[in-house]
């Protein structure tokens, strides 16, 4: 099985994933929580046994919006069949007793509305949780390439094998912010601090899927020392192959299983680990070895020349 040989292709179906999410990101931005620009969180619990719906609720909260307090076009959400997570702009305690108290009038059935969660996030916090989590995925990133550097320095050349493997771990952190800006603008999902912990975790099961392909990379050089090493790259993807699916399609059926019955309230987390976690698969395979490959032989001097026509005669 000649994997390196088609690394190119491989590239190219990178890229064909990547780019809708950034003209995505372009065009309808990322959707950020309250978390990162601040806002009000409002959890009830209905006691007549079902929620109202989310289009309704989201118009009481546009009759209640003011040009002082306004709260229009909240992110709605079900938490089971009986109780809802409402997201909006800031609002103050007087509002909230409105709302509530709205709430018990219409949909409350003569019973009382249960007010589970109450939070406010100032957009001050909001922005500076927000540079912070750059910071943390920046941190990791120089973390993982120096970390790599260090345990592969035996290997000639072992910058390069952090340095693809950061290289991998962009693609993964590209392919998730794209897929949470598109599915961000179609299903309403914003990114929170979960949606942080998802892409945290996403780079750590990336970074882990390549480390033991370089792994084998660095045993099978010490020992076909006479092969050339686009030969061995491809020997050692071959023979991590196997442990590589397996272990992540575990990983991928548990989340999918999560997905389909684990409830609303995770299922945007278990989502954009599902995504990710396939992202790190192919591209700790398809994409992290194939560019050293592409390193070694210093291919991108033959990319924009022209092709030499043999002389017939």
């Amino acid at each position: 099985m000649n994997i390196i040989k088609y690394r190119y292709l491989y590239f190219a179906i990178s890229l064909f994933v990547i780019i809708p999410g950034i003209i995505a990101l372009i065009l309808w931005k990322l959707p950020l929580g309250i978390d990162f620009t601040g806002g009000s969180l409002l959890e009830v619990q209905f006691s007549s046994g079902k929620a109202p719906a989310i289009a309704d609720v989201a118009a009481l909260y546009n009759e209640m919006s003011t040009a002082q307090m306004d709260v229009s076009n909240p992110v709605v959400q079900p938490v089971g069949t009986d109780a809802l997570s409402i997201r909006s702009k800031e609002m103050s305690d007087a509002l909230k007793s409105q709302i509530v108290a709205a709430l018990k009038d219409r949909y409350g059935d003569g019973k009382d509305v249960v007010i589970m969660n109450f939070t406010q996030v100032s957009a001050v916090i909001g922005q500076e949780i927000a540079v912070r989590a750059a910071g943390a995925v920046a941190l990791a990133a120089i973390a993982i390439l120096l970390y790599i550097t260090y345990a592969f320095r035996g290997v000639q050349h072992s910058f390069r094998y952090g340095t693809a493997a950061i290289i991998a771990m962009l693609h993964d952190v590209l392919v998730v912010i794209g897929a949470e800006a598109i599915l961000g603008h179609f299903l309403g999902w914003q990114a929170d601090s979960l949606f942080l912990t998802a892409l945290l975790t996403v780079i750590g099961f990336s970074v882990h899927d390549t480390i033991v392909v370089f792994d084998r990379i660095r045993e099978n050089s010490n020992i076909y020392r006479r092969v050339g090493y686009e030969t061995i790259v491809n020997h050692s993807i071959v023979q991590t192959l196997d442990r590589s699916i397996n272990t992540q399609l575990t990983v991928m059926l548990t989340l999918l299983a999560l997905a389909l019955f684990g409830g609303a309230s995770i299922r945007h987390f278990v989502v954009i680990l599902l995504v990710g976690v396939f992202s790190g698969t192919y591209s700790s395979i398809f994409n992290a070895s194939p560019i050293l490959v592409v390193w070694e032989n210093k291919e991108w001097r033959n990319w924009f020349r022209r092709k030499q026509i043999p002389d017939p005669s």
